[in-house]
């Protein structure tokens, strides 16, 4: 076989779909986010970034990066092994607790991104406990979906965010068969949020086991940051729940927050946790000092909110499609992949706007969109500059397609 010309047709299908994905070679400044220097082709020197999942700028705060200039300081760069055999470092401990005390846990298990901590949670739970059925949300996160499929589990599916549909596939299983139920609180790509406790209701009246992925909730909702499962006081009622230091912690890393059995179980026999390096001390260190910061600071989070429902509001003027939700994540809709690499493309090259555009396999084909997660670092001033650029190609792009409208 002709493995390069294989690999080439399969690459040259993707260009031709519109959904080849083109890295923006960009340099985070630090203090001075969300402005970025551009090393592409394409654009001016200087950006600014309206798509980080650094949804509240803590990956540049000072108290993160002192922290983490001392531990670089006191511990070096590397952990120097798996967590077993030398790589448990003393931020890893206070990291742990810090983060059950954040979730109402006794115990937390840290892992090395928030992929591999659902991965390898999953996988492990559906795998070991005899003849356990997983049943999961249709659109969680890639993550989940790998580490079910590869736990071999039998799985069933539930229509997204609906309740009855999850009674109903519960209801026709075995009442002494094992249940896991996994789910997502904040959707990432269209911002919606589950209804968690009405899924409870329905998990303890089957008497499954839940399993919810925090991800991007963590440090935005609840009065310390615990995700939206604190802020509707449920937390006690999720037996794992699952989170991220990457996104609104800002630095790297995943970890889960459950019972002491619970966390040891995955500690003791989950091969993704067992065989690979622990974090860096230095980003234990960072993550630790956000995390103690979002517990206390309450600025960042009524900043966002505020920058957010202003994105919003502006692109109602203007009549760009927004896709509606209760959360911090703005989807602008454009539904066509060329189109949106092109609204892209243009934004970075004529306004030093940065959005990626999200399509396939992200996204279903035909929901292609500019992901737009405002800071509350954004200014004003950003926002209107946002909304001029996106409003002035936006109509570009219609009075184009009217044009072909009409010589068709």
């Amino acid at each position: 076989m002709d493995f390069e010309a294989f690999f080439e047709s399969e690459l040259s299908a993707l260009k031709g779909e519109g959904n080849y994905r083109i890295f923006a070679d960009i340099e985070r400044r630090n203090g001075t986010f969300p402005v970025a220097d551009n090393h592409g082709d394409i654009g001016p020197d200087t950006v600014k970034v309206w798509c980080s999942n650094d949804y509240l700028g803590m990956g540049q705060h000072p108290e993160v990066l002192d922290a983490m200039h001392t531990a670089l300081d006191k511990c070096g760069a590397g952990a120097g092994g798996t967590r077993n055999i030398s790589g448990t470092n003393h931020y890893h401990v206070l990291l742990e607790r810090e983060l059950a005390d954040l979730h109402g846990k006794e115990n937390a298990l840290l892992f090395t991104s928030g992929y591999v901590s659902n991965w390898t949670t999953l996988s492990t739970l559906a795998a070991r406990i005899p003849n356990c059925v997983v049943v999961s949300d249709e659109l969680n996160h890639a993550s989940m979906i790998e580490g079910i499929r590869h736990s071999k589990a039998n799985k069933k599916i539930f229509k997204h965010n609906d309740v009855r549909d999850l009674d109903r596939v519960l209801s026709e299983l075995p009442a002494d068969v094992p249940k896991l139920v996994a789910f997502e609180s904040v959707y990432s790509m269209d911002g919606d949020i589950a209804p968690i406790k009405e899924i409870c209701d329905v998990a303890d009246r089957y008497g499954a086991m839940t399993y919810i992925d925090e991800v991007h909730a963590v440090g935005l909702y609840g009065p310390r940051g615990g995700g939206v499962a604190e802020r509707e006081g449920l937390m006690d009622r999720i037996d794992i729940i699952e989170g991220t230091l990457g996104k609104a912690f800002g630095v790297l890393g995943g970890y889960i927050a459950a019972s002491d059995t619970i966390c040891d179980y995955i500690r003791s026999f989950a091969s993704g946790f067992i065989f690979t390096t622990a974090l860096p001390p230095a980003v234990a260190a960072g993550a630790l000092a956000s995390i103690r910061h979002l517990k206390t600071s309450d600025i960042e989070r009524m900043q966002q909110r505020r920058q957010v429902k202003r994105v919003r509001e502006k692109f109602r003027e203007v009549g760009i499609p927004v896709l509606e939700n209760p959360s911090h994540i703005v989807p602008v809709m454009v539904r066509d992949p060329v189109k949106c690499k092109m609204i892209s493309d243009t934004l970075m090259a004529e306004h030093g706007i940065y959005v990626q555009p999200i399509n396939y396999p992200t996204v279903p084909k035909g929901t292609e969109r500019l992901r737009i997660t405002p800071s509350p670092i954004h200014s004003d001033e950003d926002i209107d500059h946002l909304i001029e650029a996106l409003s002035s190609i936006w109509s570009r792009c219609e009075l184009a397609r009217a044009a072909y409208k009409d010589v068709g």
